[in-house]
């Protein structure tokens, strides 16, 4: 069965750092985009960031300078190191496996991001 589990959320001051890692099994992962989704309480769904399968990276513009995405093709596991964290950035972020071709896509739990004093 298809898994996408996303780690590394929790309580961090403003101006701190977070490291989310995303883990995913059963699935086809070197051929397939991921991405990082995050929904704060009351908001809408927003793109954090994309990696393509061949390393083409997209962030929010909310985001530029301070995220960053990588993936690890042997682990089967994309990141997103977040830092100069913002009370605004108080959301919960999910991992997507994009899909490939005309088949599915995946969607972690998601993990919560708490950033305040």
């Amino acid at each position: 069965q298809a898994q996408v589990q996303e780690s590394g959320g929790g309580l961090v001051q403003p101006g701190g750092s977070l490291r989310l890692s995303c883990a995913v099994s059963e699935i086809v992962f070197n051929r397939r985009a991921m991405a990082w989704y995050r929904q704060a309480s009351g908001g809408q769904h927003e793109l954090v960031a994309r990696i393509s399968e061949s390393g083409i990276i997209n962030y929010a513009d909310s985001v530029k300078g301070r995220f960053t995405i990588s993936r690890d093709g042997a682990k089967k596991t994309v990141t997103l190191q977040m830092s100069s964290l913002k009370p605004e950035d108080t959301a919960v972020y999910y991992c997507k496996a994009e899909r490939i071709g005309g088949g599915s896509e995946y969607w972690g739990q998601g993990t919560q991001v708490t950033v305040s004093l």
